[in-house]
């Protein structure tokens, strides 16, 4: 099951590769290609979103998670923190090594922090679902594109963090997975799937630059529907 449980990484970091290795060859991408292409993924990813928040059962308790989850995350500024921590990081070991560390740097941060990754691996753990992770390899992938005709081969090697980071996530939600009754994950799966879909309708909005959403934020909305749906099972 471990092993399963990590093909969506597995096939993400791929993703990284492939799309870094085409990208040394394709140095001559204009802006408005570049631009068209990462809004065709927004609206892919936009119709991806939609098909999982279609498969809730309790969309008042998806709605009322989703805007505390977003109170709480804009309380404790989730969004803001990661980027500062991003911040850090690149200050410290990209510049400080020239080109192919700040490409790796780079890279590392634009594929690891955000909330693709998180309710992917989630997915992937629980479920073994791997759709998200998928999806996220071709978006991944195609950036890993435009950014290596930039920056260069440091942006393949982002590959390693990224399978490192979901995978230790889905490996860990596969672990709690295990430990709950089947009926409660057949009835939570529904609902973090549509939550999930709402924070990925909110990512797709922002990567076509339709609106500016602070998705990082609303990120406690998963862990609000799990703990409600959990104590909906044992006291309701």
């Amino acid at each position: 099951m471990t092993v399963s449980v990590l093909t969506g990484s597995a096939v993400n970091a791929i993703g990284i590769i492939l799309g870094g290795w085409l990208g040394l060859f394709l140095t001559k991408m204009t802006a408005n290609m570049k631009d068209s292409v990462t809004k065709v993924m927004g609206i892919g990813i936009l119709v991806l979103g939609i098909q999982m928040a279609m498969s809730t059962e309790a969309l008042i308790a998806v709605l009322v998670c989703i805007s505390l989850g977003a109170i709480l995350g804009e309380y404790w500024q989730i969004e803001t923190q990661i980027h500062r921590f991003g911040d850090y990081l690149e200050n410290k070991i990209g510049h400080a090594n020239g080109q192919f560390s700040e490409a790796f740097v780079t890279a590392t941060l634009l594929f690891v922090i955000g909330s693709m990754g998180i309710i992917g691996a989630i997915q992937s753990g629980i479920a073994n679902n791997h759709t998200i992770l998928f999806t996220k390899a071709v978006m991944d992938g195609v950036l890993a594109i435009i950014l290596t005709s930039t920056m260069g081969s440091g942006i393949i090697f982002s590959a390693g963090p990224v399978f490192i980071y979901q995978g230790l996530i889905a490996i860990f939600a596969n672990l709690i997975g295990k430990a709950l009754p089947n009926s409660l994950i057949e009835a939570l799966m529904p609902e973090i799937s549509a939550v999930g879909g709402i924070l990925i309708i909110a990512i797709a909005l922002n990567l076509m630059s339709i609106i500016k959403i602070r998705v990082s934020n609303i990120l406690p909305s998963l862990l609000l529907i799990i703990t409600f749906i959990t104590i909906r099972y044992y006291f309701w």
